[in-house]
C-alpha cells in the first residue's frame, strides 16, 4: 500500500477523533501526519517518514499545547461566585438538610444554603463560613470559635 494513502487516512482519522474530544490531544499527530504525508511526496524512505512523523508530533505537542490550551482558557467566563468560598454569611432560613430548608445572605445576595454536615441545622443569624458552592447553593459550616477549634 502507498504510504501516502496511510498518511492521508491517519490525517482524517486524527482529526475526526479530535474534533468528537475537543481534548487538544490528537491534532498535534495529525501535523506530524501531514509533514509526513509532504517527506512521503517528496520521495524519501518510510523510515525518515516515520522520523518526521515523530519529530514533528513531539515538537508541536509540546511546544504549541501550552499556548494552545492557554488561549481556550482565556475564553472562559469565570463568575464572582468562587469568590465567595472561605467568606462569610449570615443565615437567614433555618438550615436543616434533611428537611430541604435554608437561605444565607452574603454581599446583599440571598442564596440557598445547605449544611457540610448533613444532620447539622443552623439557626437564623448565626455567621458561617461558605465552604463550597454546588449549583446555587451555599455549602456552609459553622464558623471556627474563639479556641480555634473547628464547630463544622
Amino acid at each position: 500500500m502507498n504510504m501516502m494513502y496511510v498518511w492521508i487516512v491517519l490525517i482524517i482519522a486524527l482529526i475526526v477523533i479530535e474534533a468528537m474530544t475537543m481534548g487538544l490531544t490528537t491534532i498535534w499527530f495529525a501535523g506530524g501526519c501531514v509533514a509526513a504525508l509532504l517527506i512521503c511526496l517528496i520521495g524519501l524512505p518510510v523510515w525518515v517518514q516515520i522520523g518526521v512523523f515523530a519529530g514533528v508530533s513531539v515538537l508541536l505537542l509540546f511546544l504549541t499545547r501550552p499556548l494552545a490550551q492557554r488561549f481556550i482558557e482565556s475564553g472562559k467566563v469565570r463568575t464572582n461566585a468562587d469568590s465567595l468560598i472561605g467568606r462569610e454569611a449570615v443565615i437567614t432560613e433555618r438550615v436543616d438538610n434533611l428537611q430541604g430548608t435554608g437561605r444565607a445572605a452574603v454581599n446583599g445576595q440571598d442564596w440557598t444554603a445547605r449544611s457540610v454536615i448533613t444532620e447539622q441545622t443552623i439557626e437564623v443569624g448565626e455567621v458561617v463560613m461558605i465552604r463550597a458552592i454546588e449549583g446555587v447553593k451555599l455549602i456552609v459550616g459553622k464558623r471556627k470559635g474563639l479556641s480555634g477549634a473547628e464547630q463544622n
